[in-house]
């Protein structure tokens, strides 16, 4: 079993992708998705019990979306079990909480602090756990889909003078 990870600047793309990764077969409960949305902005985390409704679709992952507050990030979508390891983590008042469930879904440490950067920056990310046979196809929708490219994303966040993930922070709020 692999899982793989993706970044998308907006949560509608990673909701398509959730979409078409149920579409081609994977099981909800081995995709997940965590993301910033235009209504989490002025929401209240507690009260995102409908939101799934709003925001997702009337079966699969995304029916049972809501909404989570994640330290140094704020209220996101969220929805799968790393958005259910991250709502633990932060329920506790774990350090290190969203890192925690990215690296406890095998992502190392620092694809985690960007996964989290990305999602605190507005942006949101999809796993998905893949038997190895699977895995390629899980590649090539989540691929598809256009997701964001790390490697130039890290280097934009660096020139800024970015280094890690600030569970501690300020929730990203971009200049207007």
């Amino acid at each position: 079993m692999r899982t793989i990870t993706r970044s998308y600047d907006t949560y509608d793309a990673a909701r398509r992708v959730v979409d078409d990764l149920e579409a081609a077969g994977f099981p909800a409960t081995d995709i997940s998705l965590i993301g910033r949305h235009a209504s989490t902005d002025d929401s209240n985390a507690g009260e995102g019990a409908g939101i799934g409704a709003t925001l997702g679709g009337a079966a699969g992952l995304l029916a049972g979306l809501g909404l989570l507050a994640i330290p140094g990030i704020g209220p996101v979508v969220a929805a799968g079990w790393l958005a259910s390891t991250a709502a633990g983590a932060a329920a506790g008042g774990v350090t290190g909480g969203v890192i925690g469930a990215f690296t406890s879904a095998g992502e190392d440490e620092p694809s985690a602090n960007y996964y989290a950067e990305t999602v605190r920056r507005g942006g949101s990310v999809v796993s998905v756990k893949a038997d190895e046979d699977k895995a390629p196809a899980a590649e090539a929708i989540m691929d598809g889909a256009a997701p964001i490219d790390r490697d130039a994303r890290l280097a934009d966040y660096r020139k800024e003078g970015w280094s890690r993930f600030d569970d501690r922070g300020e929730p990203y709020r971009p200049l207007i």
